[in-house]
C-alpha cells in the first residue's frame, strides 16, 4: 500500500449502535471500517486498506475519529468527502479529508486524544437516548464524582482501570483535562484528555465514578481502588453507547494542513 503515490487522511464521525467496532470484522459481522474502506475504494477505483487513530469499540461512537491510507486514486481531496459520503450509510460520515505527509499514521503520529462519556438520570428509560448515553435510574452526587476525577488528573499509573485483552504497553499515561458538566434535564457529560489511552480505561474510570456518584463507594475508597492499581478493585465496564471519541492530537507538521 504505501508505494502508492498519495496519503490521504479523513476526519470521521459515526454513530456505532449499528456497528461492531470500528476494527474490520470478517462478514457477516460489519464494522465501521469494513463499511468505509468499501465506499472509499468505489471512489478511488481501487482497493484501500485504512490505519485508524483508535479502535472504537462495539456501540461506541466518534465525533473525530481519523484514518488514512494510501492510494493512486486522483479524486481532489476537497471532493472526496461529498463523493464517499454518497455511497455510506446515514450513520457514517466523512467530515474532512487532506493530503497527509508520507510518513503520517493515523495511528502512530497521534500524540493525544479525547473522550466524552455521557450519563442520563432517568426516572424511566428513554427510547430515544438508550444508544447515546448510559442512562441511570438514581440521582448523583455529582460532586462527590468530581472530587474522585480530580484524582486521575496528572501522569499516573491507570492499572485499576485497565481492561484484559489490550496491546501490551505501560499503565502509565497522561490526563491533562478531565470535566464532569451538567448539561441540564439531568444529563451529564465526562470529557476527558490525556496522551493515550489503555483498552477500556475511560469506561472502567467512569463505571467506577458512577459508584462514587450512587453512593456505593466514598470519594477515599475511589482513591484508594485507584492506588492499589488492580483493576479486580474497580467496578465493572460501563457500557459502550455512552463513549464518544471527540478528537485526535497529531503536530501541526504531521497532518499535512500546516
Amino acid at each position: 500500500m504505501k508505494a502508492r503515490a498519495r496519503n490521504i487522511a479523513l476526519k470521521v464521525a459515526y454513530a456505532g449502535t449499528n456497528y461492531h467496532g470500528f476494527q474490520r470484522q470478517t462478514p457477516p459481522v460489519v464494522a465501521v471500517q469494513n463499511v468505509l474502506e468499501r465506499a472509499l475504494a468505489k471512489v478511488c477505483a481501487e482497493e484501500v486498506e485504512l490505519a485508524a487513530a483508535g479502535r472504537t469499540d462495539a456501540g461506541v461512537h466518534a465525533y473525530g475519529q481519523v484514518v488514512n491510507f494510501f492510494t493512486d486514486g486522483r479524486i481532489p481531496v476537497k471532493r472526496l468527502p461529498r463523493a464517499v459520503n454518497g455511497l455510506l450509510p446515514p450513520d457514517i460520515v466523512v467530515t474532512e479529508a487532506w493530503e497527509a505527509a508520507r510518513d503520517f499514521s493515523a495511528r502512530h503520529s497521534a500524540t493525544g486524544k479525547a473522550y466524552v462519556y455521557r450519563l442520563e438520570q432517568c426516572t424511566v428509560p428513554d427510547p430515544f437516548t438508550r444508544n447515546y448515553a448510559w442512562q441511570i435510574f438514581q440521582p448523583l452526587d455529582v460532586e462527590a464524582m468530581r472530587a474522585a476525577l480530580a484524582m486521575l488528573v496528572g501522569t499516573h499509573d491507570y492499572s485499576s482501570f485497565r481492561a484484559a485483552g489490550g496491546a501490551p504497553m505501560s499503565p502509565v499515561r497522561t490526563l491533562d483535562e478531565i470535566r464532569l458538566t451538567e448539561e441540564g434535564a439531568g444529563r451529564l457529560s465526562c470529557y476527558l484528555h490525556g496522551n493515550g489511552f489503555l483498552y477500556h480505561m475511560v469506561r472502567n474510570i467512569m463505571s467506577t465514578v458512577v459508584s462514587v456518584g450512587l453512593g456505593r463507594i466514598s470519594v477515599e475508597r475511589f482513591g484508594e481502588i485507584f492506588a492499589v492499581r488492580d483493576r479486580r478493585f474497580a467496578s465493572p465496564t460501563a457500557p459502550a453507547c455512552g463513549l464518544y471519541l471527540v478528537s485526535v492530537d497529531y503536530e501541526e507538521e504531521a497532518d499535512g494542513k500546516s
